[in-house]
């Protein structure tokens, strides 16, 4: 049958429609076979009932609004009346750019945040964004508001916990392969290491790794920089050019031995900016630092196998800091420091934890925030910790698709019937009920059947449970409260 004959003349076509040019395409060095497998690994191993690792695509600012009063607020949503606060100061001493710029750069940040598809993105990062902002605003900061700035403090310090100055000695021999040794990490990967940990994080951690990172990121540096502006302290190059002089904020920064860089490759990459820094005294603590060790933390936390790779990067930025002339070494393990408290509270609180056998985001169909509790399987019985604690909380989690248990969900009888409801029973299979400790074991001469049990899933502590055979009733019994409960 011909084409005009099977279609009539008013039914709906669903061709694309073709421009009248075409664009030159470009080509793909990945082989089409190559592709064709890695999104069919993706695809075979990605859960298809979740949906937690996929990227909003819409545009419609309804979707936001819809999100927005579905959320419930908590304590932690004042941490954006404090970004609010910030940003409305930093501008307001701003004098550069002018009013209609800062009012268009707002408009578009609100666009941005009220949209899907963008809002996933800007939202995460504010807290870079204010402290940017923070940062490169320092400089309008009236003189006669700000603190006294010290001189003598950290060389004091470096020579009573080490017993010289670091810094000096290792800036006294100077070559040009240390100082382009020096010049990748402090000068290249501390601007663009943080993009590239972060596209790891994405693609190989679990959803919901890189927003925790980009927001503690962002906070380390603000709260680094506000240390700086209230206890301003000279770097270790004002020591090099004006000894222990007292400083005032009128003086110019520095770059040290950044400058050697520009005179190897012949244009001016660092000595300008280094000169025109918004935060000339911003010595202590080091954020150069604190950035590779919170890099470090978070890589260490999603690669276990690259931890002696990401130590040693931080151990590199250490060096190439003071090789520099910019930081003591007491700025870096204030620095450190910092980076390793902002760790642990996102680590405790809000990342997500890694799962054993999940390779990629799209792997990953639930996701666990925070570190795993613990104590919940002691009660002062020593022997229940060989039985429960070698058990990882993912596979005791309620609906995980990674449990070793076929039954966690609907445990099936020996005719293959599931249990329907979803009761206390239903979240117990039969492999998990024997894994039961019997008091008989500890009292021979007790007549009751009893014992403990954990209840995967719906509840995060042990019952005791009598089984009642006569009767066919399996009754529990919380330990903590002691509120019974019943199983017919």
């Amino acid at each position: 049958m011909s084409e005009t004959n099977y279609y009539s003349t008013t039914s709906p076509t669903f061709t694309k429609s073709k421009m009248p040019f075409s664009w030159p395409s470009i080509p793909n060095p990945i082989p089409r076979r190559v592709r064709r497998r890695l999104r069919s690994k993706f695809r075979s191993n990605a859960s298809p009932a979740s949906s937690i690792a996929s990227i909003e695509t819409s545009f419609n600012p309804k979707d936001t609004l819809r999100a927005l009063r579905s959320h419930r607020w908590s304590v932690y949503d004042g941490q954006y009346l404090i970004l609010i606060i910030i940003a409305i100061f930093s501008l307001s001493i701003s004098q550069a750019p002018g009013p209609l710029m800062k009012t268009g750069a707002a408009t578009l940040l609100m666009l941005a945040l009220l949209m899907p598809v963008t809002r996933q993105f800007f939202l995460p990062v504010l807290p870079i964004f204010t402290w940017l902002v923070f940062f490169f605003n320092a400089r309008f900061i009236p003189a006669e508001y700000r603190p006294h700035i010290w001189v003598k403090v950290l060389p004091a310090l470096e020579n009573i916990f080490y017993g010289a100055n670091i810094s000096n000695i290792l800036s006294a021999h100077q070559y040009v392969v240390l100082d382009v040794l020096a010049w990748l990490p402090y000068g290249i990967l501390h601007f663009g290491g943080p993009f590239v940990w972060a596209a790891l994080m994405f693609l190989f951690g679990p959803p919901g790794t890189v927003p925790v990172f980009a927001r503690t990121f962002g906070y380390l540096n603000i709260v680094g920089v506000a240390i700086q502006l209230i206890f301003p302290c000279s770097p270790p190059w004002y020591e090099n050019l004006y000894g222990l002089a007292p400083a005032n904020y009128s003086m110019e920064g520095s770059p040290a031995g950044l400058a050697r860089i520009d005179l190897l490759f012949g244009f001016d990459m660092y000595t300008t900016n280094f000169t025109a820094s918004p935060l000339v005294f911003g010595a202590f603590p080091s954020l150069h630092s604190g950035n590779a060790v919170l890099e470090a933390l978070f890589m260490s936390h999603c690669f276990p196998k690259l931890r002696p790779f990401v130590i040693a990067y931080a151990m590199w930025m250490w060096w190439a800091t003071m090789y520099l002339s910019h930081h003591y070494a007491v700025d870096l393990v204030a620095g450190g420091f910092l980076a390793a408290i902002a760790f642990y509270i996102s680590k405790t609180n809000f990342l997500p934890r890694m799962q054993p056998g999940k390779m990629f985001r799209w792997d990953y169909d639930y996701v666990e925030r925070g570190d795993a509790p613990t104590g919940i399987y002691e009660y002062g019985l020593a022997v229940l910790e060989q039985d429960f604690r070698h058990d990882s909380s993912d596979e005791w989690t309620m609906g995980s698709s990674s449990s070793f248990s076929s039954g966690s969900r609907s445990p099936t009888d020996e005719n293959g019937s599931a249990w329907e409801g979803d009761t206390l029973a239903s979240q117990a299979s039969d492999s998990e009920l024997s894994e039961v400790i019997h008091t008989s074991d500890f009292y021979p001469n007790s007549t009751s059947n009893t014992g403990i049990i954990c209840i995967p899933g719906r509840f995060d502590h042990l019952y005791i449970y009598h089984f009642l055979t006569a009767f066919g009733t399996i009754q529990f019994e919380d330990l903590d409260t002691g509120v019974p409960y019943s199983i017919y």
